[in-house]
């Protein structure tokens, strides 16, 4: 069970991440729909997930949660195409932790925020692929963003996406991201070479996009 709720959004939380969520957080080194779009090459073992999770849990410049859906939210078992999504399609229905109850935290992914002890913080992200589609990844991105800015004093925040992830690049450009440059085949995953694009988002204007 996830830890307490650190950020709300209208439809999903934030919540601390605990030493019992390393085999969920896990899945993003394993899953091929996950770990191919994080740049992720090697799938590490369950204790290697626990030590990240302790060596992130005691750096004062990362944030970690699981992101969940709580009350009476509903999955779906939509294709993969939300944030950060696979270029594949899911081989079957998603085998989540259940359609959550009231009163029930579901984890459906995680954030990070990186870095936020500097100048520039980084982010990363995913969605379970079957609560991909359903806006999620909208809600996702708009609260680390704004966790990063808010409890941090760093002057911008970046990421990047590989050039197949189409739906990731189209979500940071929809928050006011700007592309800053195209590492041409930076990395090397699922058979291929593919190019990454870095984007980044100052401040200012995250203050404008939020109307403050």
């Amino acid at each position: 069970m996830p830890g307490p709720v650190v950020e709300r959004g209208d439809r999903l939380t934030f919540r601390t991440v605990e030493r019992d969520d390393a085999e969920f957080l896990q899945r993003a080194n394993t899953d091929p729909r996950i770990r191919w779009s994080l740049g992720l090459t090697e799938h590490g073992n369950l204790e290697t997930c626990r030590e990240r999770i302790e060596r992130d849990a005691e750096g004062d410049g990362t944030h970690g949660f699981v992101v969940c859906l709580d009350g009476e939210a509903e999955a779906t078992t939509e294709p993969a195409s939300g944030v950060p999504a696979s270029h594949e399609s899911p081989a079957g229905d998603e085998t989540a932790a259940g359609h959550p109850g009231e009163g029930d935290a579901t984890p459906i992914g995680a954030a990070y925020a990186r870095g936020l002890d500097g100048d520039r913080a980084w982010l990363a992200y995913w969605l379970l692929p079957a609560y991909q589609c359903e806006g999620y990844g909208r809600e996702l991105g708009e609260l680390v963003v704004d966790h990063a800015f808010t409890a941090s004093a760093v002057h911008g925040v970046s990421a990047a996406a590989f050039a197949f992830n189409e739906a990731s690049r189209g979500l940071l450009a929809s928050l006011g991201f700007t592309e800053d440059c195209c590492e041409r085949e930076a990395y090397y995953g699922h058979g291929g070479h593919h190019d990454m694009y870095v984007y980044s988002l100052l401040r200012r204007e995250w203050n404008a996009v939020r109307g403050q």
